[in-house]
């Protein structure tokens, strides 16, 4: 079949099957930003989903869920530049007074204990071994920072 069979001539003798209407408007619409906010706000109360007010109002969940990333506020700059190191202290071992008794052989570090990196901030000791996750890392330093 092609589309010139679908289409309605005058001089057709058969009637026509099927007809379809479309009330809405086109799949672009233009929402104004207290539309889109209301929306938003809706998708936020107790006991609603974005699926269902999508559905509400026509959208696709995803378009939802754009509107309200783009309605949380930034992120502060300042917070983000600001310095996530702390000065290293290297202190040297202190001497150890002779021991009476004989000294114990040395354990050697575990493999896991390798690499590790231990910080301390006002008296609370924190360690970093290989792979820790930077942001995680960071958050906790910043935790660390509010608690002194």
């Amino acid at each position: 079949m092609t589309i010139s069979e679908f289409t309605l001539k005058p001089r057709d003798e058969e009637p026509v099957r099927r007809l379809e209407i479309f009330t809405g408007s086109g799949r672009r619409r233009e929402w104004p930003p207290e539309a889109k906010a209301r929306m938003v706000a809706e998708s936020y109360e107790a006991g609603e989903t974005v699926c269902a007010v999508a559905r509400r109002y026509g959208l696709s969940p995803q378009q939802l869920f754009t509107w309200r990333r783009a309605a949380r506020p930034p992120m502060q700059e300042a917070a983000i530049s600001e310095s996530m190191f702390v000065p290293a202290l290297v202190t040297a071992p202190l001497p150890k007074a002779a021991a009476k008794h004989p000294a114990e052989p040395r354990r050697r570090e575990s493999a896991r204990d390798a690499g590790m990196i231990k910080l301390e901030i006002d008296g609370i000791a924190m360690r970093v071994g290989r792979g820790a996750d930077s942001k995680t890392v960071a958050a906790v330093i910043r935790a660390l920072r509010a608690m002194s």
